[in-house]
């Protein structure tokens, strides 16, 4: 069961598994704190000093000043403020991971060219095959079209 264990953990794949997770903690906590401490305060100052951390509902009727203040009580709230950050957050993830795909396929060698197999009949305008002297569909006679 151990040698088992041991070749499935030393497998290729699964050490770039690994490596993905722990590099994509890194990168979430770096987006994240782009999102926390760089665009949200912009945003801000740009909507009027709307704190989003701040932003809620709470669910049992009463006014609370801050989600503190709610949490405290023991009031149950919708924090759709928290939710906006989370949505900022998942596009910032997305267009960077889409801008570091789109680069990365720049480096990837492009297909070779397929050779065409088919020609066009030149009198019924049908896909034939290269080698055919006669059209299989208007039984016209082909002369050398290439």
């Amino acid at each position: 069961m151990w040698k088992e264990f041991k070749e499935f953990a030393t497998k290729g794949n699964i050490i770039d598994l690994s490596i993905g997770v722990i590099i994509g903690g890194a990168f979430s906590k770096t987006v994240t704190s782009l999102v926390n401490d760089i665009i949200i305060p912009i945003l801000s100052l740009l909507t009027g000093s709307i704190d989003f951390s701040n932003l809620f509902i709470s669910l049992d009727g009463k006014k609370y000043k801050t989600l503190a203040e709610a949490t405290e009580n023991g009031a149950a709230t919708l924090n759709y403020g928290a939710f906006i950050t989370v949505l900022i957050d998942f596009f910032i993830i997305a267009f960077s991971i889409f801008f570091v795909i789109k680069q990365i396929n720049k480096f990837k060698p492009k297909p070779a060219p397929v050779e065409p197999t088919t020609k066009e009949c030149p009198y019924c305008i049908s896909k034939i095959s290269l080698k055919a002297t006669r059209c299989p569909h208007c039984t016209s006679i082909l002369e050398d079209l290439d």
